[in-house]
């Protein structure tokens, strides 16, 4: 006997399926650039402690560390400045006497050479005078350097204290951008350690409006998902309800999984009710290929052919079910690759003729892996199609035969 089933009419989409995590559009990962005791928390705009879901302004104080080590550095830094500073006053004050003693042996070195070409002044005089007025010269130069040296020496203590007041400044931990607080890893009287790494203390998400969703794809099937592709998912959060997103971008870091090369696929989706929360897997299905009030048979009637040659109608046995054609064997290869390819294929059906079957040359179309498109001159909606048969000699089985079976004596 044969098992029949109605050609349909109706939609059918060939899709991939996969898994993927629901992802904040843009997160931005807040950490500590400093070292201490978390002393408080700031609070939201309305007006509550900061605290998992809060929402905040960007500027706003997210926590306040301890602030004594780092108001003492700037302390030590601004004497350090002053000192700095009163060095180069000293240094000017200097330089200014030097100039005026260099004045003073100029006029001293004139007159000496003004007596020695009058023969009134000794060598031992003369000889005194040049010296002197070199000397002068070279204190002019060493009061310069000093000079330059305390103006280095302000620069340098002026840094220093800019970056005492930068560290101190660091210690109120401020929101760079608008949005939601996702996660919050510190509490109030935890030491945070800033080293080679700053610590995070917030997870702060922009825009809940906007989600992603970062989707793991084979590499069997990234070639067929474009950028702006349409995609459904479902998420278990939600039973019975399905939502819309489109294909973002397919990234090319791949990971190998167990020998599998799997990609990620960027989707985009609209979150306006924020009905969709941070991190909930999605069972998503990519779009690739949709038709519409097509003609649909199983794929079991692609797969089946007769087992004898009296099972085909008597006008139709000229094919020979033993060496089925080629087109069956095509629409045998579409069935078990659903909605791969973007162009029509030939295949086989057989439609049953009172207690035979008669073949029919059909194009195969989209598949979406239990139903396929098929177009045919003489195929229209209802006609019955076989898609396999039960042998009257198949022993039927009433009960489970790997259940243990107890003895009775």
């Amino acid at each position: 006997s044969f098992r029949t089933a109605a050609v349909k009419r109706g939609d059918v989409t060939a899709t991939i399926s996969a898994s993927g995590t629901i992802e904040p559009e843009e997160v931005v990962d807040v950490g500590a650039q400093v070292a201490g005791l978390i002393k408080s928390f700031g609070t939201d705009i309305n007006g509550k402690t900061i605290d998992y879901g809060s929402v905040i302004e960007e500027g706003a104080v997210l926590a306040k560390i301890d602030d004594s080590v780092y108001a003492a550095d700037l302390a030590v830094a601004n004497a350090q400045m002053e000192q700095a500073k009163a060095g180069e006053l000293s240094a000017n004050a200097n330089l200014d006497q030097m100039k005026a003693k260099l004045i003073q042996a100029d006029a001293e070195w004139k007159r000496s050479q003004e007596l020695s070409n009058s023969k009134l002044l000794a060598r031992v005089d003369y000889d005194t005078a040049q010296a002197n007025y070199e000397i002068a010269r070279a204190n002019v130069a060493v009061a310069e350097a000093a000079v330059a040296q305390a103006k280095a020496a302000v620069v340098q203590a002026r840094a220093g204290f800019d970056k005492a007041q930068r560290n101190l400044d660091f210690c109120v931990i401020k929101s760079p951008v608008k949005g939601v607080i996702i996660d919050r890893r510190v509490n109030i009287g935890q030491t945070v350690v800033a080293s080679f790494n700053a610590p995070s203390l917030f997870l702060i998400a922009k825009d809940l409006t906007r989600m992603q969703i970062w989707v793991a794809v084979n590499e069997a099937d990234v070639g067929r998902i474009v950028p702006a592709a349409p995609v459904t998912f479902t998420c278990d959060a939600f039973p019975g309800r399905q939502f819309d997103g489109a294909v973002g971008k397919v990234r090319l870091n791949a990971t190998m999984t167990q020998n599998v090369v799997m990609y990620t696929v960027e989707v985009n989706t609209e979150n306006p009710d924020r009905l969709l929360l941070p991190y909930l897997t999605a069972n998503v299905h990519f779009v690739t290929r949709k038709e519409s009030n097509a003609l649909l048979v199983p794929n079991a009637a692609l797969r089946w052919s007769p087992t004898a040659l009296a099972q085909i109608a008597p006008d139709a046995r000229a094919l020979d079910p033993a060496d089925p054609p080629a087109s069956s064997a095509a629409g045998d290869s579409k069935s078990a690759k659903p909605g791969k390819g973007s162009s029509e294929h030939p295949g086989t059906i057989w439609l049953k003729d009172g207690e035979f079957v008669r073949p029919m040359e059909v194009k195969t179309g989209v598949s979406d892996g239990a139903n396929t498109a098929v177009v045919a001159d003489n195929l229209s909606e209802g006609q019955e199609i076989v898609v396999g048969e039960a042998s009257a000699n198949s022993p039927v089985i009433t009960k489970n035969p790997f259940v243990p079976q107890i003895i009775r004596r």
